[in-house]
């Protein structure tokens, strides 16, 4: 082999090597696991006898075995509509929230925008576990100062980890947690605008107001889009927050969320292949729902586009 020859085929596999590394750990840490999970999503343990001894306790095929009674468990639904609830309440106000502040940075008015930027993002940079603790504390009446107050000025103590306030008391660690993010995602979108288009809304007369309604938030539509994926995917995983607060309230089960339930299944009663089945059902419904909501957004573009071009 020349060395032209083998200069051509080492320019050529350069791309290969620079992926290899990637594609393994992708192979370890992500399609390895999920391929296990779906393993033992197919599989039981079938028990001889009392279940003692060596070979009493068999690994078997199981088929969809674990698939229907999963779907058909009555807290794993319960579980969804819980998390859909939640989903209600978080999404629109975290997204609303997140597009008025980027909105307000972004106004020629604004001051000390880059220390407001930084104290709306720093709440995200607090990890889960850590939000869940301080609010946890913050709600609860045997501790929390705001009951304090609330009693001092003769006014009513609500409970807000009893009930229906849980709903709100869960979503407002999601807000406040998450604004920041979609925040700068959203501000980031509209600091990429043409100064030349809001000159433009200048000259023609329009108000800020306008200006914000018939201009920006048309142009950072992706943004929009991208924010609201990922709040999707964060609202159907929720496991942190009703965790964490468990130990506060007798209202948050183990099985308040399908995550929840998959943890309580694996390493509360020991059976991981329920749990594999359930992990599987949560990843699939997620899939489904981003991919539709992904072509839906998509197709709105598609017809958006064509509307622009018929005029």
């Amino acid at each position: 082999m020349t060395s032209a020859r083998r200069r051509s085929y080492g320019v050529k596999g350069a791309p290969y090597a620079f992926l290899l590394p990637a594609t393994v750990l992708f192979a370890l840490f992500f399609a390895l696991p999920i391929g296990y999970a779906v393993w033992l999503s197919l599989h039981k343990v079938k028990v001889s006898g009392l279940g003692l001894g060596a070979g009493a306790r068999k690994e078997v095929w199981a088929g969809l075995e674990n698939y229907t009674g999963s779907l058909t468990d009555s807290e794993l639904l319960a579980g969804a509509l819980r998390v859909l609830g939640y989903g209600c309440i978080v999404v629109p106000v975290m997204l609303g929230l997140a597009l008025l502040f980027a909105l307000m940075l972004d106004s020629e008015k604004v001051r000390l925008a880059p220390f407001t930027r930084l104290a709306i993002f720093l709440p995200y940079a607090i990890p889960g576990v850590v939000a869940a603790l301080l609010w946890g504390f913050l709600y609860l009446p045997s501790v929390s100062p705001f009951y304090y107050v609330l009693d001092a000025l003769g006014l009513p103590q609500p409970d807000l980890l009893d009930g229906g306030p849980l709903y709100g008391a869960l979503s407002n660690i999601a807000i406040w947690g998450g604004t920041g993010f979609n925040m700068i995602v959203i501000y980031t979108s509209l600091r990429a605008i043409p100064a030349e288009v809001h000159e433009a809304a200048k000259l023609d007369g329009a108000t800020p107001l306008q200006t914000a309604l018939r201009i920006k938030i048309p142009m950072v539509a992706p943004s929009l889009v991208l924010t609201f994926f990922f709040s999707i995917i964060a609202t159907l995983q929720v496991f942190n927050e009703p965790t964490t607060l468990k130990p506060l309230t007798n209202s948050v089960s183990t099985t308040w969320s399908p995550l929840m339930k998959v943890y309580r299944d694996a390493f509360g009663t020991g059976d991981i292949y329920r749990a594999a089945a359930e992990a599987v059902i949560i990843a699939l419904a997620t899939l489904v729902l981003s991919f539709g909501f992904l072509r839906a957004a998509n197709r709105r573009n598609r017809q958006d586009a064509r509307q622009g071009g018929a005029r």
